[in-house]
């Protein structure tokens, strides 16, 4: 953990603090913590009691669940601005799953009886909690299609159309073999066969540790439930 001045100008270049007022923000700043975690450290586990809310400043992590033995699967990843633990601040159950930072992440933690008291008076915010809650269901609903209806191939066109970002107008993903089949439920050696099938058909490239994606019409049509 370290310390960190955190102020309003900090804290308002996140959307979700940006609709807090100066004084609803003022209220918060005791209760918020600055952490760093390193690469492959986690943030917090499934099953620990709920407390706080993160909010990521900076670097990449992954919300994950696993059998104890073991095998896990990447639900989803997450960056800067973006927040987790939402969830259980709503239900007040244990958190539901574990988040492991893929790499070096800079953190704001804000305790649970603060940030709910802010919460309390500002439906702008609450609305903003909610929706992203209804996103990661909505998320949740197509991976469970995808899972069920699309085989490996669908599914890896799904998941980098997902991944994707625009970087000068190419296509860019960064995601490992092994971490995207985590991600789609599937061993790294058939996404690794599949990803080189795509390659061959020219769909993809690969850019040292990137893939770019050359077809998007054509990975998005193959990422289609049906």
């Amino acid at each position: 953990m370290t310390n960190l001045a955190v102020n309003t100008t900090i804290l308002k270049t996140v959307p979700l603090f940006s609709l807090f007022s100066d004084h609803e923000l003022a209220t918060l700043f005791p209760a918020i913590q600055h952490r760093s975690y390193p690469r492959h450290s986690f943030m917090l586990r499934a099953g620990e009691k709920t407390d706080a809310l993160y909010i990521i400043l900076s670097g990449k992590a992954k919300v994950v669940i696993d059998d104890g033995d073991g095998r896990e699967v990447t639900l989803t990843t997450i960056g800067p601005s973006e927040f987790f633990g939402e969830m259980s601040l709503i239900d007040e159950k244990p958190r539901s799953a574990s988040v492991e930072a893929l790499e070096a992440c800079e953190v704001l933690y804000i305790s649970k009886p603060a940030f709910m008291a802010c919460l309390k008076d500002n439906f702008e915010a609450a609305m903003l909690i909610l929706r992203n809650v209804v996103a990661r269901l909505r998320e949740a609903d197509r991976k469970i299609a995808s899972l069920a209806l699309m085989d490996v191939h669908g599914r890896v066109a799904r998941l980098l159309m997902d991944l994707a970002r625009d970087v000068n107008g190419i296509w860019v993903v960064d995601t490992g073999s092994e971490e995207m089949a985590r991600m789609v439920g599937a061993s790294r050696e058939m996404v690794s066969r599949v990803l080189k099938e795509m390659r061959d058909g020219g769909l993809i490239r690969r850019d040292k540790r990137k893939i770019i994606v050359l077809d998007r019409a054509s990975m998005d049509q193959r990422g289609t439930v049906r």
